[in-house]
């Protein structure tokens, strides 16, 4: 079998991490995956990397209706070209753009869910013209969200394929990364790695801080970088306040890394404390895999994730809640270690690759048997 998945490409979070991910473990499955890009960026390379068949549809631009045209008609011919058993549209821009070219070429088409739906953003609204045959849905929290935008769509939950670092941790590796970062040998390492956007809590996160000024010994790790032009704005934004906290000395701004297993593994405890709802969140698994006792907001795909035997929950927006879940890490070395041990086998139960993309195939063959 043979699935086409289509995106845009010009960012790199959560999705692009599942779309290597499964190009890294795809050709393993009974599955074929390839996959059509518009833009160039760290996706297209991630991918190039591993060998993945990669096809450009052309830098299609809503505000340039004839680009649109021209990547519709190159994914019409791939289409006719290769037969796909079905085809996946990724994110309402790739579904409003693309879904009703692959449901023309009657190759079964699917729209990924990786977002809520609000049904009232234009992308949404453009999307809603064209209902898929099925739509994969990344969290019970996501799927609630789906009858804003197809009421009558049937859906599968999928939970994300996430690359599980393998345990032992690499006291090498971890001893130079904390080199790197100007981080005592002996220091708890809070680190959060996630887009640099307001939503994703950071002010709440170093305002917590700041109330831990004079507890001894932590330090946090900012890991992520500016993608556009607001996200620049929010990390300048969060560094003054670092300095207004006086905490500036404790907190290093890490930037964007392609080792984020690494950096999580040389770390103690992962803090998240999102003010909106996060729809799925693999970096939750990936700190899971890590063995890190996790802190994060009771929202959304995390509360799915994160229970009470691998991390502590917190009120959204509460810094002296956030506060006090850290300093009880911070102290309790044996809560530290009881949360972080758990967390490799929770984050395989949920987000297994092998198990998960052999759910995906098992969804593929029946979508083209039901089309057959």
């Amino acid at each position: 079998m043979r699935l086409l998945h289509v995106h845009s490409g010009n960012l790199y979070g959560g999705v692009e991490t599942m779309l290597s991910t499964i190009a890294r473990r795809g050709r393993t499955e009974p599955l074929e995956h390839e996959f059509a890009l518009c833009f160039e960026g760290r996706l297209a390379m991630d991918l190039g990397a591993c060998d993945a068949s990669l096809h450009w549809l052309g830098a299609a631009q809503t505000r340039r209706p004839l680009s649109i045209l021209r990547a519709r008609r190159r994914l019409r011919d791939l289409l006719r070209e290769r037969r796909y058993d079905a085809a996946v549209c990724h994110m309402p821009w790739a579904q409003a753009l693309f879904a009703r070219t692959v449901r023309a070429s009657g190759c079964p088409q699917i729209f990924w869910m990786h977002d809520v739906a609000t049904g009232r953003h234009w992308l949404e609204k453009w999307a809603r013209r064209t209902r898929p045959d099925l739509v994969l849905c990344n969290s019970d929290y996501t799927a609630a969200t789906l009858p804003r935008l197809y009421p009558q769509a049937p859906h599968e939950l999928l939970r994300y394929p996430v690359a599980l670092t393998a345990a032992p941790r690499d006291p090498a590796r971890r001893t130079a990364l904390r080199r790197h970062f100007a981080t005592p040998e002996d220091a708890i390492v809070i680190v959060q790695a996630s887009r640099i956007q307001p939503w994703k809590g950071h002010l709440v996160h170093l305002a917590a801080l700041g109330r831990l000024r004079a507890a001894p010994r932590w330090v946090c790790w900012i890991v992520g970088g500016a993608q556009q032009r607001l996200d620049a704005q929010h990390l300048a934004v969060l560094k003054a306040r670092a300095e207004e906290l006086g905490i500036a000395d404790r907190v290093r701004f890490c930037g964007e890394r392609t080792d984020v297993p690494e950096l999580l593994g040389a770390a103690d405890i992962y803090c998240q404390p999102n003010l909106g709802a996060e729809p799925f969140g693999i970096v939750f698994i990936e700190a899971l895999a890590a063995g890190l006792p996790i802190v994060t907001a009771e929202l959304g795909g995390a509360a799915e994730i994160v229970d009470s035997t691998c991390g502590l929950s917190v009120s959204p927006n509460d810094p002296d809640q956030l506060a006090a879940a850290l300093r009880q890490l911070i102290e309790d070395a044996p809560l530290r270690a009881r949360l972080g041990q758990a967390g490799p086998a929770r984050a395989a139960t949920l987000c297994d690759p092998r198990a998960r993309l052999a759910q995906l195939s098992t969804i593929i063959a029946r979508l083209a048997g039901e089309r057959r």
